[in-house]
């Protein structure tokens, strides 16, 4: 079933052209299990990790749906982080190319209410948000849902872990009764099961298939005493692997500062991104990891979520996660698009239970490896290979990437080829340079003029 074609879908033909065009071929997974409901306006509860698919799984049904006429909120879909929340509207605007005239609004925290009230007013079709800023426009009577047809709760199940309850409970409470209820989730705990008889009326459950390909993922356990272990093993193995980018994941917010700030004591180019940072500094951790300014990402699985990397080398559990579904998620974001992915778990006789768990669920024997020997230490750890710098202004003072890229290759500039990722957003932007051309690229932004003026420049550090 993963295998058939979005053609054999009663979708809309501009729809279809539009998936031929961005490659969309055959449906994953849970889009093939998710997908005929959605269209036949049933309830589902899908379960499927991310990378899975399940933004078109339920974007495609949203959008067949739309009356693009009725300039009305007709579908909301709610996301745990404004990050997810980012990917989700840009996907979306992805899948809707093809149908004119089609507004689609992200609303999240962490940015001024003002403009988003000014958006509101000009109306949209499609709204993406977080629960707690949805919840503050209901409040204030910026936003109705009158008439909403479809509502979608993503990543459900870290909306719950995050503490949104009651903000998901404020927000149906002023929907209509009468619509369309579509929950996915990576895991299923009894939360779910709880807040779905609640809203949902019969629903379909759908479930995509979430172990992974030993062939495409290398998975490896190490059994460690004690956290001083822990640390050893994981710089031993970041020293040997050397991997490009890579994922260390902390069941706690104080172990993450903890590893990130020791890794980073050690020489490694590592950040830190749980729920406790400000919404300033966890962009740019980010942007930093995404665009290879930092190699090594330590965070909590919550604030992981969203993360839009496409290659990931490596991913470390410091700990075995809580839960095995977890530790299947955490693990799928290396070996993506057909490359090989490393996957390096570590345990302690504490964790006999978790490691039976794991076992039966991996339908496997986990047997502990040994780590590299201790001489790869003697080597300095592996540094980014690019470096950021941040520009005080954006679309709001009509700057645009070509215009920082003209900036950066003009006169006694560094080349094209070595810029990286640019990033605008309304206030600010990020570029990140080649390594060894810092100094030129501060030299010619911070010197030069970008639309005529000049902008305070900043090369961003952990």
């Amino acid at each position: 079933m993963s295998q058939s074609p979005f053609s054999t879908l009663a979708l809309n033909a501009d729809l279809l052209k539009n998936l031929e065009s961005l490659g969309y071929e055959t449906m994953t997974p849970i889009q093939a299990e998710s997908l005929p409901h959605v269209l036949a306006s049933k309830d589902v509860i899908a379960q499927g990790k991310t990378g899975s698919g399940k933004t078109a799984a339920f974007g495609l049904g949203l959008l067949e749906k739309l009356n693009v006429k009725r300039f009305r909120i007709q579908s909301l879909i709610l996301c745990p982080t404004r990050e997810l929340a980012d990917q989700v509207g840009k996907e979306m605007r992805r899948l809707a190319r093809t149908i004119h005239n089609i507004k689609v609004l992200t609303l999240c925290g962490g940015v001024p209410f003002g403009p988003q009230i000014g958006s509101l007013e000009h109306g949209a079709h499609i709204i993406v948000g977080t629960p707690g800023r949805i919840e503050d426009h209901l409040r204030k009577g910026t936003l109705n849902l009158d008439d909403l047809q479809v509502l979608v709760l993503d990543e459900a199940d870290r909306m719950l872990e995050m503490g949104f309850q009651d903000s998901i409970d404020a927000i149906i409470d002023q929907a209509p009764k009468q619509r369309q209820t579509l929950l996915f989730s990576a895991t299923f705990p009894e939360q779910i099961n709880n807040i779905a008889r609640r809203i949902m009326l019969d629903p379909v459950m759908v479930k995509a298939e979430a172990k992974h390909d030993n062939s495409v993922i290398a998975q490896r356990f190490y059994k460690v005493d004690n956290n001083e272990d822990r640390m050893i093993a994981l710089r031993l193995l970041l020293q040997q692997y050397q991997p490009e980018s890579s994922v260390v994941f902390c069941n706690t917010k104080r172990e993450v500062q903890e590893v990130a700030e020791e890794l980073s004591n050690r020489g490694f180019s590592a950040i830190a991104l749980h729920g406790d940072l400000e919404q300033k500094d966890r962009d740019q951790a980010l942007i930093r990891f995404s665009n290879k300014s930092a190699c090594i990402l330590v965070a909590t699985d919550v604030a992981a979520r969203g993360l839009d990397i496409d290659n990931l080398s490596a991913v470390f559990n410091y700990h075995i996660a809580h839960d095995q579904e977890v530790h299947v998620h955490r693990i799928g974001r290396t070996g993506r698009a057909g490359s090989k992915g490393l996957a390096f778990s570590f345990y302690s006789g504490r964790d006999t239970h978790r490691i039976a768990l794991l076992e039966d669920y991996l339908d496997r024997i986990i047997e502990a490896e040994s780590l590299p020997s201790y001489d790869v230490l003697d080597k300095s750890p592996m540094q980014s290979s690019m470096i950021t710098l941040r520009i005080e202004g954006g679309k709001k003072q009509k700057i645009r990437p070509g215009d920082i890229v003209g900036a950066l290759t003009g006169q006694d500039g560094i080349k094209g080829e070595q810029v990286g990722k640019i990033q605008v957003s309304d206030n600010w932007a990020y570029v990140a340079v080649q390594r060894d051309t810092i100094k030129t690229a501060f030299r010619k932004l911070s010197e030069g003029k970008l639309k005529g003026r000049k902008f305070r420049v900043m090369v961003v550090r952990g």
